[in-house]
């Protein structure tokens, strides 16, 4: 990509959709459209470079109009925006879902990941003309799934799930899925009447679009706690509430809220991380799809106790109805006085930007995700300094994933000792599990930490008829393998800490024994290989050499390989920058220690 403006032009359609974003340009602003003499001087780059974070945003506007970023559109951003061309190439040709090169404005991209092969979903070579391979779409529970996308002046996205055979060619040649929420069905514990959820309390019970709904069940009850007891109280109570971050690395949410709002620097600012993106994965969305307001109260409730007077949410692109529901209930907020420059009459303001990301499983990592809202390329930053010290636009900043923020509420009702007396010792309150795979009734459920894995299984109705357990992936594909043996495993940090397991993202795959295990690793190679941001050399060619010794393996043993796959994860692990490359063998090496796959 050339450094300067090529002599490729914007279309009318392009040029349209940039300034759908930012604004149409003034007469004597970069981008605007002047001819024979009129040749003011142009102004407005210094100003223009302060809205580099619109980056993302204006992408997927044109994305979304056209279906694909041609030169054109890359100059008129370039020019818009005042960031070189190279820079604009670089951040949109990172993400998945942008395409630099022509193509139909239809896409059907099937899930190819784990739960959707375990469930029968097609394979890469099986697919028919016209569809496109993705990874995990976070439709697990009704796998195999699929994504639509339909670009145009008004875009449309619907999830297909579950597929019937047959349907990907018929969406291929123009039919739409049902847009019909399922999000009731993706909760089993809700259609049994279980009075005991309480993070899944209002999901399938409560109208999602509406506020007064979402208050008749309790709603702001806790932010007007919060307010009554001051900032400092409120993070005394998540600190003695045992909270941890449910993402995966489990760091104390209290400590994080102290270490922020006792920074002098300003302003502090507030993410939360919803690219859920960890194959296995999908309890973010049901919360998102069925209770939005729940997530907005939660953050407002962190900002008023950490000093922060905006909040993003870095939601997942392939999450189309999470998105509208976000959508509608930061609108309903903004109308009643629940956002904005005065909350609740507290005198504080606080107002929520949703950023949709593109289709990168690196922008889950807590600092690629502030590169990504930048406008930069999503790429992980080394730590220290930390994200409380410096975090989003070099500021401050705290940030919490869905499952973390929405216990917030729950335990400013519920107090905080009380909070914490759920549990085990090393790990306090209640988690949402996503169960998939070879089980009767897969979906999101809600417990206190310390069930076995036996126990998990059987509140998902047991194993599938006529299926016999083989393996469960816990944690995602950057967990780990255990076995029927392990069904006595308690599902604790602690304990799975112990047995060298991991909860991670709270991913339960239960893999009966027609599921081929070695397919199963070839993915999870395939995956890493496809989704390191390439920055360090560890990930970068690692992840490459992996898949390619697991596929030569797959092929039958050659001497010395299974030795070479150890030492390649080894290595990643101790010298990624990153989680991705640290954890990127951890699934392969469990299923060889664990269960002997790929051994002679």
């Amino acid at each position: 990509m050339d450094l300067k403006i090529s002599s490729s032009v914007a279309t009318s359609g392009e040029r349209a959709a940039v300034d759908a974003v930012i604004g149409a340009p003034a007469p004597d602003e970069p981008g605007a459209l002047r001819g024979g003499t009129n040749l003011r001087a142009v102004r407005g780059g210094e100003a223009l470079r302060g809205i580099r974070h619109q980056l993302l945003p204006v992408l997927h506007s044109v994305n979304d109009r056209i279906g694909w970023i041609s030169r054109g559109a890359i100059n008129y951003v370039a020019e818009r925006m005042d960031v070189a061309p190279a820079e604009v190439y670089g951040v949109a040709s990172f993400y998945a879902l942008f395409s630099m090169e022509p193509r139909e404005r239809r896409q059907v991209h099937a899930c190819v990941d784990l739960a959707c092969r375990a469930m029968g979903g097609p394979r890469e070579e099986d697919l028919p003309e016209g569809v496109h391979p993705s990874p995990c779409l976070g439709a697990c529970e009704r796998a195999p799934a699929a994504l639509v996308m339909e670009a145009g002046a008004t875009v449309r996205h619907e999830l297909a799930a579950p597929l019937a055979t047959g349907e990907l060619a018929a969406l291929a040649g123009g039919a739409w899925p049902s847009a019909e929420s399922a999000v009731a069905s993706a909760t089993p514990q809700v259609a049994r009447g279980d009075s005991t959820l309480v993070l899944l309390g209002r999901v399938g019970r409560v109208d999602p679009s509406s506020l007064d709904d979402y208050r008749a069940h309790d709603g702001y009850r806790a932010l007007a706690r919060a307010i009554e007891i001051g900032p400092e109280a409120v993070v005394a109570e998540v600190t003695a509430s045992g909270l941890v971050g449910r993402g995966g690395a489990a760091f104390p949410t209290g400590r994080k809220w102290q270490a922020v709002a006792g920074q002098p620097a300003a302003p502090h600012h507030l993410v939360c991380n919803a690219d859920e993106s960890e194959p296995g994965t999908f309890k973010d969305r049901v919360v998102l799809e069925g209770d939005p307001f729940s997530l907005i109260e939660a953050m407002t409730i962190a900002a008023y106790a950490t000093g922060c007077a905006h909040g993003w949410i870095y939601l997942r692109g392939e999450y189309p109805r999470a998105l509208a529901s976000l959508e509608r209930a930061i609108a309903a907020c903004r109308g009643s006085g629940l956002l904005g420059d005065d909350v609740l009459g507290a005198g504080f303001a606080f107002d929520v930007t949703i950023i949709r990301g593109a289709g990168a499983y690196i922008c889950g990592e807590e600092t690629a995700i502030f590169n990504s809202i930048e406008g930069y390329r999503g790429e992980p930053r080394n730590k220290p300094p930390f994200p409380v010290e410096s975090g989003l636009f070099g500021k401050p900043t705290v940030i919490n994933n869905v499952e973390t923020l929405v216990n917030v509420p729950h335990i400013l009702l519920r107090g905080g000792a009380e909070w914490a007396a759920q549990g085990s010792e090393g790990s306090k309150g209640r988690k949402l599990f996503c169960v998939s795979g070879a089980v009767r009734e897969p979906g999101v459920y809600e417990v206190e930490f310390g069930p076995t894995l036996r126990d998990l299984i059987g509140l998902a109705g047991g194993m599938r008829d006529g299926s016999e357990l083989g393996a469960v992936l816990l944690g995602g594909a950057a967990g780990g393998f255990v076995g029927p043996g392990d069904l006595d495993l308690p599902l604790t940090m602690e304990a799975t800490r112990a047995a060298g397991a991991t909860l991670g993202s709270g991913v339960v795959l239960v893999l009966d024994r027609s599921v081929d295990m070695v397919d199963q690793l070839r993915r999870i190679a395939a995956f890493f290989r496809d989704e390191s941001c390439g920055q360090c050399v560890p990930c970068r060619v690692g992840t490459v050499r992996q898949e390619e010794i697991v596929s030569r393996l797959a092929r039958g043993t050659t001497p010395g390989d299974l030795a070479l796959l150890r030492d390649v994860g080894r290595v990643m692990r101790d010298a990624s920058i990153c989680g991705l490359g640290q954890t990127a063998n951890n699934a392969i090496e469990s299923a060889i220690a664990r269960l002997g796959v790929l051994q002679p």
